[in-house]
């Protein structure tokens, strides 16, 4: 199983960017899926998180102006970012509670993440 993120680069502020997730593998089941980021410098921190669902939650810098959706058909997860800001500048990573159908439990799973680069 794996998770693989696209969609990052670089947009001046006020720009928009859109982030996408994959999982592939031999999947079993996905609970909660994610947006992570982290700062240079500083702690991974959550960005948005939505349920299996559609609930989702948001980190208090992204509300009003990020997006997280998900497509279960296709195990994947989206950010849509709008109204970027320098200070969004990061390396963002999604998660996903997964079950791999080799195992019994569910655990978290990371991509690799992806650069996000706000110019002012």
């Amino acid at each position: 199983v794996q998770l693989v993120e696209s969609g990052g680069g670089l947009v001046q502020a006020g720009g928009s960017l859109r982030l996408s997730c994959a999982a592939s593998g031999s999947i079993a089941g996905i609970n909660d899926m994610g947006w992570y980021r982290q700062a240079p410098g500083k702690q991974r921190e959550p960005v948005a998180v939505i349920s299996s669902s559609g609930s989702s939650n948001y980190a208090d810098s992204a509300k009003g102006r990020f997006t997280i959706s998900r497509d279960n058909a296709k195990n994947a997860v989206y950010l849509e970012m709008n109204s970027l800001k320098p200070e969004d500048t990061a390396v963002y990573y999604c998660n996903a509670d997964l079950r791999d159908a080799l195992y019994i439990q569910y655990r978290t799973y990371w991509g690799q993440g992806t650069q996000v680069t706000v110019s002012s």
